[in-house]
This record gives structure tokens, C-alpha cells and sequence, in this order.
């Protein structure tokens, strides 16, 4: 198991968010978080990448607390693209992504060497920005920036990626470019991949497994076919919902609100 979360508890100062969440990720899963706004989905994901202490519990990965190794260690294993990235002016897609090697790197060295210099080039090739490397990341459209965060992210060579609403302000076309490529790197890498997603139609196209969350507590887990029932909908969104087959899978059909 890439990741364990154990009786997971946290939030801001005293605050509790998330409460009491129990899972375990397989080695190549794709597992996508959803919920209404508010549930503590975002929250679980920083505590899962140490943005946030737990107030209990633990997240385990490879069988380590994450919170009590040093962070360059767990950087060499699990990545997060948040949801809103602050981009640096006057910064290359190349320096950019060149950003990702520095958890692998000794605090003294300043410069890429050729092994890591070669695994910025494939993370940029991967995320197919080789036309892009020269450009300044503040002038690149919403898609194309997000690709250059997420080949930041795929440099520090993780065993798991978090993504926080990754489709978040991008139209249908760069949505799907996205997801499409996030699935060609689960599939070909094995890597394991955690997403928090709005729409549930991508969430059931694409993940393996779907977590319900409902006022910070996990409500269901499992295919999409098992949590994405009339029922769960209804309970978790307060929404009446038809659930229809179609040639690429599950995809729900909202009626009306409650």
C-alpha cells in the first residue's frame, strides 16, 4: 500500500474538517474525492500532503508517518498540484519544472546536473511542453500552464500525485486533454493518483475507485457503480439523480435539487 490514512482527523487550528477517515490506496490506483462544497474533501487532501498536521491519526506512506519524516523524503515519493498555483514571474516552462528535482538535490547544489537535467526533459516530453520549454510560464493559456505545473510535479518523480480540482477553470476541451494524459501516466507508469474533482462524470470515467464525502466523514467508497447510486447522490448532494449506462461508462444525469 502506497498510502494508509488511519483514523484521520484534522483541520484548522482546533478545528476538526475531516473526521475520522479511514482508507488505503493500491499501488496504481486512481481514487477521486467528491462531495458537496464544504464536505472536507480539499482538507483531506492536505493532510494527506502534510500542508496540514492531523489533531489525530496518521497517513502512512510505504509504511512511514508522513508528518514525522523530513519533507525532502517525502517529496521524493508524493506530489500535490494544488488548486490555484502562484506563478512566478519572468520563470521558463523549463525552470519551472526544473524546480521539481530539488528535493533530490543536496541543499548545496544550485545547479541540474546531467541526470537530473534528463529527468526534467522527460517530465516536459511526458506532458507534451517541448515546444513550450522556452516560454514564460505567465503567458502560457490555462491549459498549457497547468501541464507545465503538472510536469513540475512529475520531476520529483512521485509514487503518488495529488491533484485538487485540476479541471478547475478550464473548458471541456482542456479538461479531457488533461484527464486523458493524468490516465496515460496511472496506466503506463503505475502511478497512484489522487484527484479531487466537481464533476462526477469525470470522476466516474476516469477513476478507479470514487470516495463520497459528506461534512468532513467518509460516507462510501468503492467503484463508481457501487457510491454513484440515486440514493448516495441524493443523501450527499441533496440532489435527485438518474444514473445511465453509456459506452464510456456510469455517467449521472442531475434531475433537480432538493
Amino acid at each position: 500500500m502506497p498510502l494508509e490514512i488511519q483514523n484521520l482527523t484534522g483541520g484548522y487550528s482546533t478545528r476538526p474538517i475531516v473526521q475520522n477517515v479511514n482508507l488505503n490506496l493500491h499501488t496504481g490506483e486512481w481514487l477521486s474525492l467528491v462531495g458537496a462544497n464544504g464536505s472536507g474533501k480539499s482538507t483531506f487532501l492536505k493532510l494527506l500532503s502534510r500542508i496540514l498536521s492531523p489533531q489525530n491519526g496518521a497517513v502512512l506512506l510505504d509504511g512511514k508517518v508522513i508528518h514525522t519524516q523530513p519533507a525532502n523524503l517525502v517529496a521524493q515519493q508524493l506530489a500535490l498540484l494544488p488548486q490555484q498555483q502562484t506563478v512566478p514571474a519572468g520563470l521558463t516552462v523549463r525552470q519551472l519544472v526544473s524546480l521539481g528535482r530539488t528535493p533530490h538535490q543536496p541543499w548545496w547544489q544550485w545547479e541540474l546536473n546531467a541526470d537530473d537535467a534528463r529527468k526534467v526533459d522527460i517530465a516536459i516530453h511526458k506532458t507534451k511542453l517541448e515546444n513550450y520549454k522556452e516560454r514564460l510560464v505567465e503567458n502560457l493559456s490555462g491549459g498549457e500552464r497547468q501541464r507545465a505545473f503538472l510536469a513540475l510535479a512529475l520531476a520529483q518523480e512521485p509514487k503518488v500525485l495529488l491533484l485538487d480540482e485540476p479541471t478547475t477553470y478550464l473548458d471541456i476541451h482542456y479538461q479531457l486533454q488533461l484527464l486523458e494524459l493524468l490516465k496515460e501516466l496511472n496506466q503506463q507508469q503505475n502511478l497512484t493518483i489522487v484527484t479531487v474533482l466537481h464533476e462526477l462524470n469525470l470522476a466516474a470515467r476516469y477513476s478507479n475507485r470514487i470516495a463520497l464525502f459528506k461534512q468532513g466523514h467518509l460516507w462510501g467508497i468503492g467503484t463508481s457503480e457501487e457510491v454513484l447510486t440515486p440514493t448516495n447522490i441524493q443523501e450527499v448532494f441533496d440532489v435527485e439523480a438518474l444514473i445511465i449506462d453509456t459506452p464510456i461508462g456510469l455517467q449521472v444525469c442531475a434531475i433537480s435539487s432538493k
